[in-house]
């Protein structure tokens, strides 16, 4: 089999470029325990990597809310974004695999579940925003992670073929939406997303600057 060469990088955004997942995970189990609900893995598995439009409907089910769904967002974000500038951290290896990106010259776009203003936000606060060629936003797409029209989306942005895509992710919901747009998937896990829960990512490695990741940039084929 011919290697496909990496002609550009998606990342994803929450969880995978900055520990987001930390504090929503935080926030989100203040908000059941105050209404006598459990902080269940099935509850945090229907949240995480999915745009709002289909986790706020899955926590009133799951947690059987009389809010509405739009309601349990209107307080869950405010609880969050109050604290999301003091709380929120770029993980580890982000700003070194910028750097070596870069000096591949390998354009490099965010595709996240999240919206375009929050994402911009985030990105502009740690100083990343002018690293990333094009932003694609939950607002940017009909269908979210799992489904793959991000990255088909972000392929065509970049004018390539998506087996030519690299796709950094942390989520099974965004390695499957990477696997079945054709990408190659690289799972970064972190303590809300184990490894275990990552069977569609073609590499696995443990942070942004692993030397596996750096050496698949170097080859430059996947």
């Amino acid at each position: 089999m011919i290697p496909t060469t990496i002609r550009a990088v998606a990342f994803d955004l929450d969880g995978l470029m900055f520990d987001t997942e930390a504090l929503f995970a935080r926030v989100l189990g203040g908000f059941l325990t105050e209404r006598g609900r459990p902080v269940t893995p099935e509850v945090l598995a229907a949240m995480l990597g999915k745009r709002a439009a289909e986790a706020y409907p899955a926590l009133k089910r799951l947690g059987q809310f009389d809010e509405s769904p739009e309601e349990l967002l209107t307080e869950l974000r405010g609880r969050f974004e109050s604290e999301m500038d003091a709380a929120i951290h770029p993980t580890p290896g982000l700003f070194a695999l910028l750097a070596h990106l870069e000096a591949h010259k390998m354009p490099r776009c965010v595709a996240t579940s999240s919206r375009r203003a929050y994402a911009e936000r985030l990105l502009r606060r740690h100083g990343v925003w002018d690293h990333f060629s094009f932003l694609l936003g939950s607002e940017d797409v009909t269908h979210g992670k799992p489904d793959p029209e991000i990255y088909r989306t972000a392929a065509q942005r970049f004018g390539i073929e998506t087996d030519a895509l690299l796709v950094l992710e942390d989520s099974p919901p965004g390695l499957a939406a990477a696997k079945a747009a054709g990408a190659f998937a690289v799972g970064v896990p972190h303590e809300h997303s184990p490894a275990e829960g990552l069977g569609d990512a073609s590499l696995i490695v443990a942070s942004l600057n692993a030397p596996e990741l750096f050496a698949r940039i170097d080859q430059g084929n996947v």
